[in-house]
């Protein structure tokens, strides 16, 4: 696959093992394009989670390229991995919420951890917690909120800092058929500011849902294309560009 500067995300027969296993992700290519939205999908076991892991930069491939903001990520030193992370927002599957923190401090951690002046952090933070209809609830804890209340709290701490690439494992899992569709459309909201987003999900009734969105579906490990997404900018993009 060759260099496209337009591209937010390349893989090139990328393949991953855990230890002396067989491949979990095998030759696996593909683009991403700024202000993109797509569904990742495919049977449990397929290998999605995996497939996040090395978007976010949690896991290194066992073979094959790795593009990401213009830098090949497979050679970078590991200690410069940070500040590409810091561009990545990422919902997880079991929330990964702080539970000694409340709801505005969970939201907050991003903007803590990259040294945002204290004076700084109320205001957006309150301006999220509003975002996803949880400002009533600000200071409480996880343990007290329910599991659609915990899923939004750990939606606005991975979008908090404006990331350029939102990651999301099985957003909608944990939540009822309503509260998924809210969550969706917040993703929407966010992928209209600018961000590109990636939806893990087994539930085939959500691809729907966005319709603009763009399909990517693994079956054992190995990436297939129904949409053409994985080859060419989606046509809003293309359409954007010829009237730049």
């Amino acid at each position: 696959m060759s260099g496209n500067e337009s591209s937010i995300v390349q893989f090139d027969n990328v393949g991953l093992r855990y230890g002396t296993d067989r491949e979990v992700l095998s030759d696996v290519s593909f683009t991403l394009y700024p202000g993109s939205f797509y569904f990742l999908t495919g049977a449990s076991g397929a290998g999605k989670t995996s497939l996040l892991r090395l978007l976010y930069l949690a896991q290194r491939p066992s073979r094959g390229i790795i593009r990401m903001f213009g830098t090949d990520i497979i050679t970078e030193p590991r200690g410069n991995l940070p500040s590409f992370r810091r561009r990545i927002g990422v919902v997880f599957q079991d929330f990964r919420l702080v539970q000694h923190l409340s709801a505005f401090d969970n939201i907050a951690l991003p903007l803590r951890v990259a040294g945002v002046p204290e004076n700084e952090v109320e205001r957006p933070v309150a301006d999220m917690l509003d975002w996803v209809g949880l400002d009533h609830r600000a200071d409480a804890r996880p343990a007290t909120l329910s599991g659609g209340e915990q899923q939004r709290v750990a939606i606005a701490r991975a979008v908090i800092a404006r990331p350029e690439i939102l990651v999301a494992d099985e957003p909608t899992g944990n939540v009822d058929p309503e509260m998924a569709v809210k969550l969706l459309r917040l993703f929407e909201a966010l992928n209209r500011l600018g961000t590109t987003v990636v939806v893990a999900t087994h539930d085939v009734h959500l691809l729907k849902k966005v319709p603009d969105s763009l399909i990517m579906r693994l079956d054992k490990g190995r990436l297939s294309d129904p949409t053409g997404a994985l080859r060419y900018p989606p046509r809003r993009d293309l359409r954007q560009d010829a009237g730049a």
